[in-house]
């Protein structure tokens, strides 16, 4: 039988000149459609699978390599003498050698203007279908994915020396890793369809029967404040991109590697690109993080921001009329944390600023951009890493979900999105304007401070942060010492309920004026009448933010 090698790429990257390398090792090309068409055209003699199958390809391609004469060849064992004597019988020839890429899915759902139809076409069937079946029988036929293979695998056969066993097994592992991770990122792009869909039903009273497209139209007008409740599968299945190792983990004996999503926005930190400085550690990934999404959470207030985050809590957020200013303030609100912190801005950085943060020692800056006088004076301290991220579109999307490891388990949930509430005043005074604009701005930010967690402020700046402390007043009591002087006249966030007035008491003899928490304790009115005998507004959102 004649020794085969079948080609089918959409990424043509390196794939003549590998065939024309097969061609010189004796294999003939079977190829189709494009990946013929430009074999061809760079001199390469190929067999059209539709002259070797003897069907046509039809249905704009759909079907062309979904046959028993490909399969057959694909997955027949040559040492198993059944399998022989019916690919004998059957005119089926063995094929030794895959190469096949898949269509970029990823890539088109990465653009907003793609529709489900679009998108729906871009759904590879028969390239997974044979590199699974290559991948099986990966003993007799060496499934080729990636173009970053070819060269060696080349070498090899044009030295005449084996692929070894342990070799192909690793070709066949990435061929399920890939088409694991492509299935797990059609799934979850058709969950999500089908989560906007029904929600465009619903908010336009469409009839049950509208087409998938029609209701993902829709979909587009919902305004995305909303939440769009995720379907949750009998089988979650995950698959992440490996992006980079990592020196160690939290701790140097502790390995770590970081994994991105198949399409990781530009707007996250997986898609942010790193402009000068050392490799990005674990845990400077996750301060990172926290520090991008707390930013994120002020955009809709318009304003410049600065947020300096420590061990992913915040330890100083500011708003200013320009960014200079919100640094400012954000350094004003904890001096001494900041050192060795990561900052996160919102507008570009200027010289100016530029001048003022290379004074300091930080670990990452992060900016949709920095002009080229600040690039200038960033490249005096090389070590500091600064990092992109489009601050135009939204890192988080209603439905998103967070994950997160627990032992023999995952548990997974939808992302704490600041919900829309009616605040009721509790207390017999009513907050000032003054002081309400202090509390929303407070609220924001809470969130993000792990519990139990009191978080003072004034309307443009964190004045104090209490966090992580196993019991409320604690937290309120390190904020307030935080604060100093700042705490007078400061408006206090509390990410849960007081279950007794001590808090409220702390907060009294400190001087601030308002605060708001979520309610909901059986023990409510001693707070409520705790916060009246010392005339401090209180205002109670119905809703908590708890950060373990």
């Amino acid at each position: 039988m004649r020794k085969w090698a079948l080609v089918s790429v959409f990424d043509k990257q390196g794939v003549a000149e590998f065939c024309k390398q097969l061609a010189a090792a004796g294999y003939g090309i079977l190829s189709t459609g494009g990946t013929a068409r430009h074999l061809q055209e760079n001199g390469i003699d190929v067999t059209q699978v539709e002259d070797y199958t003897g069907f046509p390809e039809m249905m704009d391609g759909r079907v062309k390599t979904l046959h028993p004469k490909i399969h057959g060849g694909l997955l027949g064992l040559r040492d198993n003498e059944q399998h022989v004597e019916s690919m004998e019988e059957h005119g089926i020839d063995s094929i030794d050698l895959v190469v096949v890429n898949l269509y970029p899915f990823a890539k088109t759902i990465e653009n907003p203007q793609t529709t489900f139809a679009e998108a729906i076409e871009m759904i590879d069937i028969g390239g997974p279908s044979m590199l699974r079946s290559a991948a099986k029988n990966h003993r007799f036929c060496l499934p080729v994915l990636d173009p970053a293979d070819y060269e060696w695998i080349a070498s090899r056969l044009a030295s005449g020396e084996a692929v070894s066993a342990s070799e192909r097994m690793r070709l066949a592992a990435k061929v399920f890793a890939e088409t694991s991770q492509y299935d797990g990122l059609i799934s979850s792009y058709l969950t999500q369809a089908a989560d906007k869909a029904d929600k465009a039903v619903s908010d336009n009273n469409a009839a049950v029967s509208a087409t998938a497209d029609a209701a993902i139209d829709g979909a587009s007008q919902v305004n995305s404040s909303e939440i769009v409740t995720p379907a949750w599968p009998s089988l979650y299945t995950v698959s992440f991109v490996h992006k980079q190792a990592l020196r160690y983990g939290e701790n140097p004996h502790q390995q770590a590697h970081f994994y991105a999503e198949p399409a990781a926005k530009p707007s996250t930190i997986a898609g942010a690109v790193q402009l000068q400085g050392k490799e990005l550690s674990y845990n400077n990934i996750q301060d990172a993080d926290a520090a991008l999404n707390i930013l994120r959470s002020l955009d809709d207030m318009a304003q410049p921001a600065a947020v300096a985050v420590k061990h992913m809590n915040p330890c100083g957020v500011g708003l200013g009329e320009d960014i200079e200013q919100a640094f400012e303030r954000a350094f004003e609100a904890d001096s001494v944390s900041i050192f060795g912190g990561i900052i996160a801005l919102n507008r570009p950085v200027t010289k100016a600023l530029a001048e003022r943060l290379t004074g300091m020692f930080l670990e990452i800056i992060i900016a949709p951009s920095y002009t080229d006088e600040a690039r200038q004076l960033f490249q005096t301290k090389k070590n500091l890493r600064l990092l992109t991220v489009d601050m135009a579109t939204p890192a988080w999307q209603s439905g998103d979900t967070v994950l997160r490891r627990v032992s023999g388990g995952l548990l997974v949930q939808s992302v704490d999105s600041l919900q829309p509430s009616e605040w009721t005043t509790a207390t017999d005074r009513a907050p000032s304007e003054a002081e309400l604009k202090a509390l929303r701005f407070a609220w924001r930010l809470v969130r993000f401070v792990k519990s139990n967690a009191i978080l003072l402020a004034n309307s443009s700046m964190t004045v104090g942060v209490g966090a992580g402390q196993m019991n409320r007043v604690g937290a309120a009591k390190i904020a307030i010492e935080q604060a100093g002087s700042k705490a007078k006249g400061s408006v206090m966030a509390s990410d849960a309920f007081f279950p007794m007035p001590d808090t409220v008491e702390t907060a009294a003899a400190a001087g601030i004026t308002a605060i708001v928490q979520p309610g909901g304790s059986k023990r409510d009115q001693d707070s409520i009448d705790a916060a009246n005998k010392h005339n401090i507004a209180m205002v109670l959102t119905g809703t908590r933010h708890f950060l373990h």
